[in-house]
């Protein structure tokens, strides 16, 4: 990572906030070590003005969502099946529809989002990516939309930060670059599940296009 400053066109760059909730923070059944000290540091920038373009998304699961290690008999949190002819992670009941943990965290200023994209609402099919649902029945990875708001709103820059580095954070960040936006992964302002991860997510992310930046270098323009 450079230490170049990064000018902020208002209004061609979205920030993007991936899943601060309480369930990814510590005391969560999925936490992401420390994430809780991302609430002041993101809060401060979606009121910053830099960002008219200001995108949450929240983790929205059915009770009986597939990707649950309690609806696979015999299965654990942190298995690995197959599903739909991909590897599929099984995970602790977290961020089930309308429960406290799943609530967009009550100490930002959600004010300033213009919009709240909800995402693995489907209990068949996982959903990572702010972008792309996870491989579904046939095959494929229904786009959620997003791309086409961002567009019609004329942004080419996307700005993510949030939970988690190594999952919704990383695959958002890759699946906007293959959509052709150029985005900026705010590595200071993201934290993982599994620490131990971060120089793998840094190669795929350089790979995939992804620059990385720290908050510190961006400016208004």
């Amino acid at each position: 990572m450079s230490d170049e400053s990064i000018t902020v066109d208002a209004g061609s760059a979205a920030l993007l906030v991936v899943d601060m909730q309480p369930d990814f923070m510590p005391g969560g059944p999925l936490a992401a070590p420390e994430g809780d000290t991302l609430v002041e540091p993101i809060g401060r920038l979606m009121a910053s003005g830099l960002f008219r373009h200001i995108i949450a998304t929240q983790d929205w699961h059915p009770a009986d969502h597939v990707s649950f290690a309690s609806q696979q008999p015999g299965r654990s949190p942190f298995d690995t099946i197959e599903l739909y002819g991909q590897p599929q992670v099984l995970w602790p009941d977290h961020c089930v529809q309308d429960t406290p943990g799943a609530a967009l965290h009550p100490d930002m200023p959600w004010r300033h989002a213009t919009l709240v994209l909800r995402k693995a609402t489907d209990p068949a099919v996982d959903s990572y990516s702010a972008f792309r649902s996870n491989h579904g029945p046939d095959g494929r990875r229904p786009p959620t939309g997003l791309a086409g708001y961002l567009r019609d709103h004329g942004v080419s820059e996307v700005f993510l930060c949030g939970l988690a580095r190594d999952y919704c954070v990383k695959w958002s960040a890759e699946d906007g670059a293959a959509e052709g936006f150029a985005c900026h992964f705010l590595w200071d302002l993201t934290r993982p599940v599994d620490p131990a991860a971060d120089d793998a997510v840094r190669r795929d992310l350089i790979g995939a296009g992804v620059r990385l930046v720290e908050s510190s270098q961006l400016k208004g323009a």
